[in-house]
């Protein structure tokens, strides 16, 4: 146990501190009726800092922390590709697709679904959701967080998830979106910090003190295959991530149907003021997607060097933080449970809000007023956390690295679900049964991949799965009559025109990352 009572005392602040803090962001007016709106999306009314925070926030989590820097302890910088390269996925995403969803003034992905074909779409993909954010997302951003605790306090396992469950509910359940977006710009700044910190004393340790220059060269020297951002072929990690196709293949599927898809990502653009200030925020996320790999991955890559013989990966990041000093070792702890919780918290918010607004509300049995559906959007938050608990330890306990376990298991649906929003946007003769056909399409194609083709990269099997995914959708429109659907969306009427700071922005991120592929190549 590295923990002392200066640790304890210093996460005890953190967590008064960031539950108090959102009690009072997330105020009403006294007397006032809490809306949906006010719930599910902070009444539309958030500032570009709190979503491009928030962004952060919901994607950094124990997945990314704990799982990327083990990925950083057995392959190298290569894993930060999923970092780097989503940065231009952002870019993407608000541009062309956050003006759409925006003028259509939705709460939620399956609901655009929806307007633009019917019930059963909309449906098939909110279940589909709500079982990979429960099942998935929760239970391993829950058990890799409880591990850390674990590593470092000695806390039982179960007790670690009851503590991460309860501080989640704690600040974000009363509030709903706006306690978790508006308090989100903290718990980034303390999830940087935190990484920051343990690649400073790392590098300086390995060092011996002479400075973090002189560590990573050290680094570099000892491990430079740990310094390849593009994978040979003979790379023992060559499956996960096979080489130059980072670039220029299937990950691209994955990053926009994440990026622009994905509820509890795109939710924090819903709830923005205005489309230019949703576009600020996400171009801030992005620039911060550039600043991650030194705060999640350089900590495992010096792993390598500090502690070389590990047993499992995914234990590099907390041994990594034990090397920290009393008190500071607190406050980094704190950062890695603030961004446990927020990823907690916007999931949880997102679970409640699909159930709410595209299930319960399709069959209830008169209109639901404001008030129920925000205490039935509550209810499911806390009832989601209990499964998600139970679940964890039987569903992640004997996996390896849970981060690969994330990507290859989201890939099965992430093809058809890509397919299924683009032709949803940008095709008028995309049908009901044709987007139905690419769902189905994908989980079968992707599934018989996985089985009887084991090594084939999953990369490159969802780039397969995509591109037939997307012929079944065509071939279907062509047989149902090929003409333009009532509901498609007139692209005419949109105006995908950005501010000229937003294009500037875009090439400087663009010159960034040439040079850092430059360099690493």
């Amino acid at each position: 146990m590295y923990f002392n009572n200066i640790d304890f005392i210093i996460l005890a602040i953190y967590c008064v501190g960031i539950i108090t803090i959102a009690q009072y962001v997330a105020r009403g007016t006294s007397g006032s009726v809490r809306t949906s709106e006010d719930y599910f999306l902070a009444g539309r009314s958030l500032p570009w800092w709190a979503i491009g925070a928030s962004l952060i926030a919901a994607n950094i989590s124990a997945e990314q922390i704990i799982g990327m820097s083990g990925q950083g302890f057995v392959v190298g910088i290569a894993i930060a590709t999923y970092e780097l390269t989503a940065a231009i996925a952002l870019i993407v995403m608000a541009k062309y697709f956050l003006p759409l969803f925006l003028e259509k003034k939705i709460y939620t992905m399956p609901q655009f679904l929806e307007q633009r074909f019917d019930k059963r779409v909309s449906l098939v993909l909110s279940f589909f959701w709500l079982a990979v954010y429960i099942f998935i997302n929760l239970t391993s951003v829950l058990w890799l967080g409880s591990l850390a605790i674990n590593s470092l306090t000695g806390l039982d396992l179960f007790y670690g998830l009851v503590f991460l469950a309860l501080l989640s509910l704690a600040y974000s359940l009363w509030g709903g979106l706006k306690a978790v977006a508006m308090t989100d710009i903290i718990q980034v700044a303390l999830l940087i910090f935190g990484g920051l910190a343990v690649s400073y004393l790392a590098l300086n340790q390995i060092s011996g003190g002479e400075g973090i220059i002189v560590g990573l060269g050290q680094v570099m020297n000892e491990l430079p295959d740990k310094f390849d951002i593009i994978l040979s072929s003979d790379h023992p990690a060559y499956k996960d991530l096979p080489g130059v196709w980072v670039l220029i293949g299937g990950l691209w599927i994955a990053h926009f149907a994440y990026w622009g898809f994905n509820q509890y990502i795109t939710q924090r653009a819903l709830g923005a003021k205005s489309l230019q200030e949703a576009q600020k925020g996400v171009m801030f996320a992005a620039f911060l997607k550039i600043l991650m790999p030194l705060v999640v991955v350089l900590p495992g890559i010096c792993a390598a060097v500090i502690y070389p013989s590990l047993e499992k990966s995914d234990q590099a990041y907390p041994m990594m933080m034990s090397l920290l000093p009393n008190g500071l070792l607190g406050l980094t702890f704190a950062a890695l449970v603030a961004a446990i919780v927020s990823s907690l918290a916007s999931m949880t918010n997102s679970i409640s809000t699909i159930f709410t607004m595209d299930v319960y509300r399709k069959f209830a049995s008169k209109k639901p007023s404001e008030e129920k559906l925000v205490n039935i959007g509550r209810n499911v938050a806390w009832i989601s956390l209990v499964i998600a608990v139970i679940s964890a330890q039987p569903l992640l306990g004997s996996m390896e690295s849970a981060f690969q376990y994330i990507q290859n298991f989201t890939g099965f649906f992430t093809p058809g679900i890509l397919v299924i929003f683009l032709v949803a946007l940008f095709w008028k003769k995309a049908t009901t049964l044709g987007v139905l056909v690419a769902a189905i399409t994908s989980l079968v194609l992707s599934l018989a991949i996985f089985l009887f083709f084991p090594e084939y990269p999953f990369i490159h099997r969802m780039a397969v799965v995509f591109l037939v995914s997307g012929f079944g959708c065509y071939l279907t429109a062509l047989v149902q009559g090929y003409h333009d659907q009532k509901a498609a969306i007139d692209l005419k009427g949109i105006n995908f025109k950005t501010e000229t700071s937003f294009n500037i922005s875009t090439g400087l991120i663009i010159i960034i990352l040439a040079i850092i592929y430059f360099l690493l190549w």
